[in-house]
């Protein structure tokens, strides 16, 4: 009996911090007490996340002692957003994060304006609303940016688009000392999900047989 590579792979083994970090909310939310506490900190600066320290404090001690703000809003809330998923995508693997086919064959991390782009493909979002979402956030400092992610993250997320929870934690932690750089990386995905042509469907279009010699006669 053989047995594929594909089965008889290792899952992959996350190596980024934020990669990590995903993982580690993702075991937490399997307690309804802390799914519970962390959704408390939806939209809300760190300052009134009394209930989430309990879970972020000995993550973010162990990761790194000096931890520049903007990082440490990030990480409480994307905590947050994890945990406030509708109950569909909680059935998701942890490991099923949103990725984009890269070029040469390279997988490149899907970010914000690449789901925005597949909610579009997918009719979750009209394409008005996502662009004009897209260019305000690109105006916005991370303080206008938090509270307006729990509605724009449930809506993808109900409408079957997956979000990596780690590219946004990173972006988030980056936005306001890299905000046009991350912003064109967007507004980049998005135009270039939501342009891409389907792929041709060889079944519905079967190639023309070359003519054999007997039929040029």
């Amino acid at each position: 009996m053989t047995v594929s590579a594909s089965a008889s792979a290792p899952p992959e083994k996350p190596t980024r911090p934020s990669e990590r970090f995903v993982v580690y909310v993702h075991g937490l939310c399997e307690s309804k007490r802390a799914r519970a506490e962390l959704r408390r900190g939806l939209g809300l600066p760190v300052e009134r996340c009394n209930y989430l320290h309990r879970y972020i404090v000995p993550w973010m001690s162990d990761a790194n002692k000096d931890v520049h703000s903007d990082t440490r809003r990030a990480h409480y809330a994307v905590a947050a957003l994890i945990a406030a998923r509708p109950r569909t995508a909680r059935e998701m693997p942890a490991s099923d994060a949103a990725r984009s086919g890269g070029a040469g064959g390279r997988r490149a991390r899907a970010n914000l304006g690449f789901a925005l782009g597949q909610a579009v493909k997918k009719g979750v979002l009209k394409p008005a609303t996502a662009e004009s979402a897209l260019h305000l956030m690109s105006r916005q400092s991370t303080d206008a940016i938090h509270p307006g992610l729990p509605a724009l993250t449930r809506q993808l997320l109900s409408g079957g688009v997956a979000v990596d929870w780690a590219v946004l934690l990173e972006d988030l932690s980056w936005w306001n000392r890299d905000r046009d750089r991350i912003a064109t990386a967007w507004l980049e995905s998005y135009f270039r999900t939501t342009t891409a042509e389907p792929a041709p469907d060889d079944t519905d279009h079967p190639e023309t047989p070359e003519p054999t010699e007997e039929n040029e006669r």
